[in-house]
């Protein structure tokens, strides 16, 4: 049994959703941080558990094929780039086999091919959006030693402790003067940090986004409070650099680990973006949800697009259909496009953008597609879908919406997943409802990171035409 503050010697032989590499010594596993798959590693055991012990590489004995000194210098440091130590021909591989082993292991699908997924050329500075906490650290050297003096940056990984970031990689080049503008800020106008254990102080995280095919950026401030001492200064800064179209607060007052609040105050210029997918333009909000790799979104939903086999003359359901940006990309190549979603301000968002773009064949309705759905079709079977298309949140469809979908026997089915394993899982009710699954494309949305994203076609049985 292992000691706290052990060392030990092991192999690592794959790795976490969350960036871990994993090992094992006399059948007993270790989850080792700073690792990759094919490293021989002198760890330090942090935590043990009864199944499974924590540790920490302090050495490595025999990188792995595909290690690399990362590009980052608060890599490791850092919890977001989890990949960082593999070359990104290792991390598209890696990848790969993820999306493989799920769709073999608890899919059951022993003969589906899996496509070779789809990387990037460059997988840096790819990030539309940024999201950095703020707090306070105390100076321990220089002029104003033992003072507390504001920080931006990113958590440590599996922690709240913020690692001090001055830009980060994966972003735009430019968004590193927006932090800058924002410490002066905190410096100089007197609003305070936030404090997470006490619940005080006022700025919790600064918030950007970018729209690529614009390089319009807009700032917000997530706040315990409903405004900001001396907001002139701020926006004074930031407006004198390029892209930056509006200020704004985000309201959140609760000693919450979530985010954003629900109450978005503007302060100067416009609180919403524009950017493009294709020729389709969408106002983004700062809480909002769309892709953060403009580049692979385009892969992407040009993927789900091919797979849908519009004519022109089908009726799609996109469901999970957030601000509509699925279904207004299919809108122009279908006969009708209708859109569910359970959140009512992504509907309304989602309603805008189809009206900015002259898009009079797609609809929106609010609430759970299992209850909108069957009442659509009662009212009127003609909207009956040909063509059904999914992009769920991380644990996948709810099963009683798998089983709506099933009951509309669509020819087609589109599924976008962002977890492979419960894609795997809703692939396999899909396929013994009476679906063929014809193709799988890995797309890497996410490079650094242990995420990827999926598109796979699914036909029903003896109705799909090559």
């Amino acid at each position: 049994m292992f000691v706290k503050n052990q060392l030990t010697e092991l192999k690592i032989e794959d790795i976490t959703d969350t960036g871990e590499g994993i090992g094992h010594i006399n059948g007993f596993t270790v989850f080792v941080s700073r690792a990759v798959p094919g490293d021989t590693v002198r760890a330090r055991i942090i935590k043990v558990k009864k199944t499974y012990a924590i540790a920490k590489a302090e050495e490595i004995l025999v990188p792995a094929a595909g290690r690399v000194e990362p590009e980052c210098p608060v890599a490791g440091s850092c919890g977001g780039c989890q990949l960082s130590y593999m070359s990104y021909a290792s991390q598209l591989m890696l990848k790969q086999k993820k999306v493989e082993d799920c769709i073999r292991r608890i899919g059951g699908f022993a003969d589906v091919p899996v496509l070779p997924i789809l990387g990037m050329d460059n997988p840096f500075g790819y990030r539309n959006k940024g999201q950095f906490p703020v707090g306070s650290l105390i100076r321990k050297e220089g002029a104003g030693d033992g003072k507390k003096e504001p920080v931006l940056g990113f958590y440590a990984g599996h922690s709240h402790r913020i690692v001090p970031t001055k830009e980060c990689m994966m972003l735009w080049p430019g968004h590193e003067k927006i932090l800058a503008a924002v410490r002066e800020y905190l410096l100089t106008s007197g609003a305070k940090p936030y404090d997470e254990e006490t619940g005080k102080g006022l700025v919790r995280h600064v918030l950007m986004r970018r729209g690529a095919a614009t390089g319009q950026v807009s700032v917000c401030l997530v706040v315990n409070g409903r405004s900001i001492p001396k907001a002139e200064l701020l926006w004074e800064s930031l407006r004198q650099i390029e892209g930056v179209v509006g200020l704004c607060l985000n309201v959140n007052t609760e000693q919450t680990n979530v985010i954003l609040g629900r109450e978005t105050i503007p302060l100067f210029g416009s609180v919403t973006i524009t950017d493009f997918i294709g020729d389709v333009a969408f106002e983004i909000s700062p809480t909002a949800f769309y892709q953060v790799n403009p580049v692979q979104m385009k892969v992407l939903y040009d993927t789900a697009l091919s797979y849908a086999g519009l004519t022109g003359q089908e009726v799609v359901w996109d469901l999970y259909c957030g601000i509509g940006t699925i279904s207004l990309f299919l809108a122009k190549h279908a006969k009708r496009v209708i859109g569910v979603e359970i959140v009512e301000d992504a509907v309304k968002n989602a309603k805008a953008n189809a009206k900015r773009n002259r898009l009079t064949n797609a609809e929106f309705h609010v609430g759970a597609a299992e209850d909108v759905v069957p009442r659509l079709i009662a009212e009127d079977p003609s909207v009956k879908p040909d063509v059904v298309v999914v992009d769920p949140p991380r644990k996948g469809c709810e099963k009683s919406l798998l089983e709506t979908i099933l009951s509309m026997e669509p020819a087609r089915i589109v599924y976008v997943s962002c977890d492979p394993a419960t894609l795997a899982r809703d692939l396999r009710i899909l396929a013994d409802g009476g679906y063929r699954v014809d193709r799988v494309q890995p797309v890497d949305q996410f490079p650094g990171s242990v995420h990827v994203e999926t598109v796979v076609l699914l036909s029903k049985v003896n109705t799909y035409k090559e």
